[in-house]
């Protein structure tokens, strides 16, 4: 299935057995999920399109209902290698907005992605993106990383990865730079198991990389050819179609994968038809025959069919498996995969559900009022934080507040500032607010679920006649896990006229 024939796949409901946890019958539907990776020899981003690496070059979309014109992916997950790790970019990391992630949001926001998660470790990044419709679904949101390279110490080499669970459905992404050079491959291998062996999570169920539903694994693998060839009589090979063949079967990470199995056994992958994405003058698609080519550049995957409901399997299909020889501003071509799999649609966490609001009065305490579901676990660092209405990053909120004011930081630390998944620092300019009162009410109903307010002051800094709305996040203040809970409706802020006064929800 080729890459145009695949985004045109529609969302179709398989069988529907009764079991269902969510709302009526329990069905499996088809989703994408588009995979890249690229060595980008710490270049930056400047002067490039990213719209053909991301497949986007043919997408038109209407500016009003963000409606286009193909079935777009549900998730975008970008591995980069080789980012530009100097002191300076180490700065920006502050704010987690390295230069690729931004100009992948700058792109990708117009077609109504979020980022919802980036996790870098010196030169290694990963960057998750997920359409708007599904972020409010996202369930125990977790990062890792693992040194490898010179004895862990560096963080040159290694793994970073994002893990979430999406309608019933644990994925996690792995983005991996093992060690270089065609004579280091039991160091590959033992890169390998080494990230197996320290990298852990902090979600029931889900401890591990290989306990997930889907787990996708790509980066630059650094697998070289077997055999003693010369890099110019590789080249000769390579103009060869006839030889492609004979030479993907001395590729070692086939050889590890599929023969010995030493490494990577448990994934799967569509062997390459695109030619060796390394080693290439930069600035040409001319292979800098200083090294031997090689397909360094991978991308794998796996499924656990069986991890959820009897007689309903779990399956993905790679359809589409490339490389993309017009970016030329690295020594290696970026790799793209497009894939289709199942999740449960109906399978939905409990959370909170936000009273309308529909005006927000500057100057003025506001009331944020939410219904909690019975089954909802509220969490001791729950917090709620106010956001633009067209958002693209789940950092790009610019007011909050603590749900549990007892268990939150105290006026003291009004410098700390939540990032959504790790420990309150001061690298955002969201504001938290705290007052001595009491400024939670809480009410339990006759259906089990509790009713709450929850007061914001009134030195909120929004934009006048700005649109925002809020985001209830759940944190398990356990290695930044984090599940969103609740998204609310779109409100408009105002300038208060008049005395001040409180605004609050009205029920009707």
């Amino acid at each position: 299935m080729s890459q145009t024939e695949a985004s045109k796949l529609p969302k179709i409901p398989d069988s529907e057995p009764d079991g269902s946890k969510g709302k009526g019958k329990q069905q499996l539907e088809t989703y994408r999920v588009y995979v890249v990776t690229w060595n980008v020899g710490s270049r930056f981003p400047e002067n490039i399109s990213l719209r053909h690496l991301l497949g986007l070059q043919d997408v038109t979309v209407d500016k009003d209902t963000k409606e286009t014109n193909a079935h777009l992916p549900d998730i975008y997950a970008l591995g980069f290698q080789e980012v530009n790790a100097q002191p300076q970019q180490q700065v920006l990391g502050l704010f987690k907005e390295d230069p690729w992630t931004h100009k992948a949001k700058e792109l990708l926001r117009n077609y109504d992605y979020v980022a919802v998660k980036t996790e870098q470790m010196q030169g290694l990044l990963v960057s998750m993106f997920v359409r708007r419709q599904h972020v409010e679904h996202l369930q125990d949101i977790e990062a890792e990383f693992t040194r490898t390279g010179f004895g862990g110490i560096w963080g040159n080499k290694g793994a970073v990865s994002v893990r979430f669970t999406l309608y019933g459905c644990g994925l996690a992404f792995v983005v991996a730079h093992l060690s270089a050079h065609d004579h280091m491959l039991d160091e590959r291998i033992e890169d390998y198991k080494q990230i197996l062996e320290n990298h852990h999570y902090h979600v029931k169920r889900y401890r591990e990389i290989y306990d997930h539903d889907y787990v996708f694994w790509f980066g630059d693998l650094n697998f070289r050819l077997q055999g003693s060839d010369s890099s110019t009589e590789v080249r000769e090979l390579l103009r060869d179609e006839s030889q492609h063949e004979a030479l993907i079967q001395r590729d070692q990470l086939y050889q590890v994968r599929e023969k010995a199995q030493q490494a990577f056994q448990v994934l799967q992958e569509r062997l390459p038809a695109f030619p060796p994405t390394f080693k290439f003058r930069e600035g040409t698609s001319e292979y800098d025959l200083k090294r031997r080519p090689a397909w360094t550049d991978r991308i794998m995957y796996a499924v656990q069919p069986l991890n959820r409901q009897p007689g309903m399997q779990l399956s993905i299909e790679q359809c589409s498996y490339k490389s993309h020889p017009l970016y030329t501003i690295s020594d290696h071509k970026p790799v793209t995969s497009d894939f289709t799999l199942k999740l449960y649609p109906n399978v939905r966490a409990p959370g909170v559900v936000f009273s309308p609001l529909s005006l927000w009065k500057i100057g003025d305490e506001n009331t944020v009022e939410y219904r909690k579901q019975a089954e909802f676990d509220e969490g001791p660092n729950d917090w709620i934080g106010i956001f633009p209405a067209e958002y693209a990053s789940l950092a790009d909120y610019v007011a909050y507040e603590y749900v549990n004011q007892a268990e939150s930081p105290t006026s003291s630390d009004s410098n700390q500032v939540p990032d959504p998944f790790e420990t309150p620092s001061h690298h955002r300019s969201g504001r938290h607010h705290h007052r001595n009162r009491q400024r939670q009410r809480r009410h339990q109903e006759a259906n089990a679920q509790e009713l709450v307010r929850l007061d914001f002051a009134d030195d909120v800094e929004l934009r006048h006649g700005e649109q925002y709305l809020l985001i209830y996040f759940r944190s398990t203040g356990v290695r930044g896990v984090t599940s969103l809970a609740g998204v609310s409706g779109v409100f408009v802020a105002e300038k208060r006229h008049g005395s001040p006064h409180r605004t609050e929800y009205h029920v009707d």
